[in-house]
């Protein structure tokens, strides 16, 4: 979840200070609907994949 909650923030931050420098791609409605997409895929992606990182991480320490 944490994965999630930095993906969450993340994507907001980047939007906010895209709007401030440029100029607004969406409104805050639809940055918060993107947002809460982009944190359940971090979330679920880091979950999936947690496994799979700690298998090669163990493997590759044994060499």
């Amino acid at each position: 979840m944490l994965w999630g909650a930095v993906g969450f923030l993340a994507f907001l931050v980047l939007t906010q200070g895209y709007a401030l420098l440029v100029e607004p791609l969406v409104s805050i409605t639809q940055a918060v609907l993107v947002a809460i997409a982009v944190g359940a895929g971090a979330g679920v992606g880091a979950y999936v994949l947690e496994v799979r990182v700690a298998r090669w991480a163990a493997r590759r320490a044994d060499e």
